[in-house]
């Protein structure tokens, strides 16, 4: 009798340590899964704003976004641990320019891209401008291409997004011809919000180098100047980034991860 009463005291013992375990099983589950949606939340998150036009003036070729200057600062960020969110005016896929899927324009990242299909799929399914909202982001960046000369620049939605974003002291990025996006955009002192700013974006000479200095709306080196912006340039081709507060801009391709390095820094 007594065998069996010491049977079921050490039952009973170990019912409880087994019920002890389960709970402290339990919180750590809990605490593990709490920690991870504070980590989920905590995660910066960037917008980045493509162009929806692909018309090259009366050229009858097609023009859109560089894809270095999409690939260089999306992987730059996502190995970063950044989660990106893809728009456009239009929604939808938003335009490659040919030009720059060629051998010759390949880079690390664009040879990336290429393989990435998650990547090409958010190109594909771009969200709608008038559909995101900049209190859901840390900084906005956008890539360059020609594309954003003619819609971008004169884009309100845009425009005011860009506004709502400096508001906010959040970092604004622009790379090469993206800058054309800050054309009509203001500060909250009511001026241009490049005026008295250091800036760069696509050099006169490097227009002309690639021969469309007649086919575009307006030069983006001009444009910055006339608005009040400090620009200045390096020489043409080579990496060359400026931030003057939460305004970051790049002058060509090649300054695209330079101008994403800035953003995550000022994130940060």
């Amino acid at each position: 009798m007594k065998k069996f009463k010491n049977i079921a005291i050490a039952f009973v013992l170990f019912a409880s340590l087994g019920c002890s375990e389960k709970k402290e099983n339990k919180a750590e589950t809990a605490e593990l899964e709490n920690n991870s949606k504070i980590k989920k939340e905590n995660k910066m998150k960037v917008l980045f704003v493509l162009t929806s036009h692909d018309k090259l003036g009366d050229t009858g070729k097609k023009t859109g976004f560089w894809v270095e200057e999409f690939a260089g600062p999306y992987y730059t960020l996502k190995d970063k641990g950044v989660e990106i969110t893809l728009a456009t005016p239009n929604g939808g896929q938003a335009p490659i320019d040919p030009s720059s899927a060629s051998p010759d324009a390949a880079t690390e990242f664009t040879e990336r891209f290429d393989k990435d299909e998650e990547a090409q799929k958010l190109i594909n399914t771009t969200h709608k401008l008038t559909d995101v909202n900049a209190a859901d982001y840390d900084a906005v960046f956008y890539p360059g291409g020609h594309g954003p000369l003619w819609d971008l620049a004169n884009d309100a939605t845009s425009i005011s997004l860009i506004e709502t974003f400096n508001s906010q002291d959040k970092p604004v990025g622009f790379v090469c011809h993206a800058p054309a996006a800050l054309k009509s955009v203001k500060g909250t002192d009511g001026n241009p919000l490049v005026k008295g700013r250091k800036v760069t974006g696509f050099t006169n000479s490097e227009e002309d180098a690639v021969q469309l200095t007649d086919v575009v709306p307006f030069l983006v080196e001009d444009m910055l100047q006339e608005n009040g912006g400090i620009y200045s340039k390096g020489d043409d081709w080579s990496e060359y980034a400026l931030q003057d507060g939460n305004l970051i801009t790049g002058q060509n391709p090649a300054s695209s991860v330079l101008v994403a390095e800035k953003l995550f820094a000022a994130v940060k």
